[in-house]
């Protein structure tokens, strides 16, 4: 750059924690705005670059702009450039928020913002002829949506199945006392355990072999016959079966299984109340013909008969299957919750699938005698359907083990990635902020001390 310091224009555009990791470097032509910085001098170059000057950066969408005055530049100068630092992705993001069992959980849009969406759309609507209320509300399914609901349960499947085979290559240790468990040749050292005895064992884990539900937490719910049939009641606790939640929210959106017969309308509900309606005259209509499926339906293999694969290729081929299957049934089941609504409690992991929550008084989280046992039913996100159980990350899984004084440059990744990272799959990028792939590990504890 033939550009002299006085006439030097610095745009900075980087995330908050490590920005010059996968910084670029850019020169750029002059640019006006609030993210310009102008100067006169080299006083004014270290002035700005001093710990003093920190007070005006502002945080906004990961990038720090400098806010200053805009000076004039001179007419004998060059003519200036600019040089722009660029990330493309954040770096070092932290897990998600911890809840403790004492509090509940936070609600995934603010009451005070329901309402005031409440009155907005009430105020629209007034004086207006009403409309036809739209499916699934009126009792139909989305039909648009059935080819999506058969790749969900499929991908579930398919997860399930990869996950046998590569539980034969991938070593995955359980804790015998609590639920954590570690993906890795030997269990960590940290001393984060909580169960049985846990002060005796001064934290530490008893780690055994897991199993694929330790990795694929299975959440269940109750099976609805109708979904807008009556509440289940509490006596009904026993009488109505229970599948995992995903494939019930499957046969919601209209897969069909014959082991979960479920109601299937043909003709819209006629709403008497808010909470009453009567289903439509449907004797008019032809007798329904059985259909096959839309998609043929898979069937988990039994662990009898599961067999590890051969070599590295397949074993690469299959963790990159299983990487997909586990994003594909993510993404699939998160359009679904936007149609047909998914519940929670908001004090323990009750989920259930349906516009209302049951009325069975099983709630034994916090306070529970204070609400006679029933749940805090709210509305859930994607993470309460199919949680993501969080391990530690290992950088090098033929290198050292990890160690308890290095824990704070570690990184953590669903159960699920780190299985398939290990087995040879990318890592996806939206996983690469919370497994700290850029973080320098030190190889002592006094080269960590001296890290600033």
């Amino acid at each position: 750059m033939s550009a002299s310091p006085s006439s030097m224009r610095c745009w900075v555009d980087f995330n908050s924690k490590n920005y010059l990791s996968h910084g670029k470097l850019v020169c750029l032509p002059p640019r006006m705005g609030s993210s310009m910085l102008s100067y006169h001098s080299r006083a004014d170059f270290l002035k700005l670059n001093s710990l003093t000057s920190l007070s005006s950066f502002q945080h906004r969408n990961g990038k720090l702009k400098l806010q200053s005055k805009p000076i004039a530049p001179s007419r004998k100068l060059h003519q200036p450039c600019a040089l722009v630092i660029r990330c493309d992705h954040p770096q070092n993001a932290d897990l998600p928020r911890y809840h403790s069992k004492k509090e509940k959980k936070p609600f995934p849009v603010p009451i005070v913002e329901l309402r005031r969406a409440a009155r907005e759309r009430f105020k629209k609507s007034r004086g207006q002829p009403k409309k036809p209320v739209p499916p699934p509300k009126n009792g139909l399914i989305v039909k648009s949506l059935v080819p999506l609901a058969y790749d969900v349960f499929n991908e579930r499947i398919t997860l399930i199945n990869n996950l046998k085979k590569l539980l034969k290559v991938v070593k995955v240790h359980a804790c015998r006392y609590c639920n954590e468990i570690h993906v890795g040749p030997i269990g960590h050292p940290f001393k984060s355990c909580r169960g049985h005895r846990a002060s005796i064992r001064k934290g530490l884990h008893e780690w055994t072999y897991a199993t694929v539900e330790d990795v694929f937490v299975p959440v269940d719910s109750y099976h609805l016959y109708d979904r807008l049939g009556k509440r289940i009641r509490h006596d009904e606790r026993f009488s109505i079966p229970r599948l995992p939640a995903v494939v019930e929210l499957c046969i919601q959106a209209g897969v069909d299984l014959p082991e979960f017969p479920t109601k299937r309308r043909r003709k819209p509900i006629i709403r008497i109340g808010k909470s009453e309606f009567v289903d439509a005259d449907e004797s008019e209509l032809p007798d329904p013909v059985p259909e096959p499926p839309l998609k043929p339906i898979l069937t988990e293999i039994p662990d009898t008969e599961i067999i590890a694969p051969r070599d590295e290729e397949e074993t690469i081929q299959l963790s990159e299957e299983t990487l997909e299957a586990w994003e594909q049934m993510r993404r699939g089941a998160k359009k679904l919750m936007r149609m047909y609504p998914v519940r929670v409690c908001g004090y323990c992991p009750e989920v259930h699938v349906g516009p209302s929550g049951h009325k069975a008084q099983n709630c034994g989280a916090h306070k529970h005698q204070q609400r006679n046992g029933q749940h805090g039913w709210q509305s859930a996100v994607l993470d309460d359907l199919i949680p993501p159980r969080y391990v530690w990350h290992v950088p090098d899984v033929n290198g050292p083990p990890l160690q308890r004084e290095l824990r704070s440059f570690y990184g953590q990744a669903p159960a699920v990635v780190e299985i398939c990272v290990q087995a040879g799959a990318d890592v996806p990028d939206q996983y690469k902020p919370t497994m700290r792939l850029d973080i320098g590990i030190p190889t002592s504890l006094r080269e960590a001390e001296m890290v600033v």
